[in-house]
């Protein structure tokens, strides 16, 4: 290896540390802060609590138990508009049509990277609550996802959520695993992935990039979708991998 290739080789990994150290702290803080936010009317009600020296000490923890539900309620709202808007100023999104060596660490990737660091925070302190609720539904539209009328996702296992659209009336299984990447032999790539009208994902499911199905389809559970799989309208699929048990096919 010549002086030169040496000194590009040492300058480019100077510069791919730097950027993975900024991605870190950066999104160490705007987690931080978003959380911060999210617990602000816990806060305030701890700090009314405290001043309640007229009340009997029960009844102070009374309250304050109580209190309990509506404030984490207002807490997992709030982390999820945060979060959403968050991402959305930043623009940390899943680029689509995007192949990248993971190991390079360009910012297409880190901006994935916090993008799903963001969605998985959420998951795990607002998605048990409200999964399966239009409030889920809200916070997908919010991040980013095109999400019909009347959609039910019933699955935490959603990832890249800009990269979806959900149509009409569609229901998403327990445990389904919809996303908009994978990784083959150290390459991220990125596909949408669009879910037709009325269609019925089943417990369990694994929808793989850049999947179509079409309207009032049904995929059964514990089922798999290849990659870039066209499914036809009105159509029942099932296996691993799907196909077609339409009771006419």
């Amino acid at each position: 290896m010549g002086d030169d290739q040496r000194v590009r080789s040492g300058r480019a990994a100077w510069q791919r540390r730097a950027r993975v150290t900024w991605a870190v702290v950066s999104v160490l803080t705007v987690e931080s802060v978003i959380f911060g936010l999210a617990m602000l009317p816990a806060s305030v009600l701890w700090a009314w609590h405290y001043r309640w020296t007229g009340l009997p000490v029960v009844l102070r923890y009374v309250v304050l138990a109580i209190a309990f539900v509506p404030t984490y309620m207002l807490f997992a709202i709030g982390l999820m508009v945060y979060s959403a808007a968050v991402t959305r100023l930043f623009g940390w999104r899943t680029h689509p049509a995007l192949e990248t060596h993971i190991a390079d660490c360009e910012w297409p990737l880190l901006d994935w990277a916090r993008y799903l660091v963001s969605i998985h925070v959420v998951r795990l302190f607002a998605g048990a609550t409200f999964r399966s609720s239009p409030v889920w539904a809200m916070y997908m539209r919010l991040n980013g996802a095109r999400v019909g009328r009347s959609v039910w996702v019933n699955s935490l296992s959603i990832m890249d959520h800009n990269l979806l659209d959900l149509g009409d009336r569609c229901v998403i299984g327990s445990d389904a695993h919809i996303a908009g990447h994978i990784v083959e032999r150290g390459v991220l790539k990125t596909a949408p992935v669009h879910i037709g009208r009325g269609v019925t994902i089943g417990i369990g499911t694994v929808i793989g990039i850049g999947v179509r199905i079409g309207d009032h389809a049904q995929v059964g559970a514990l089922s798999v979708v290849p990659k870039h799989s066209r499914l036809e309208a009105g159509r029942v699929y099932g296996g691993v991998p799907v196909r077609d048990i339409s009771p006419s096919a």
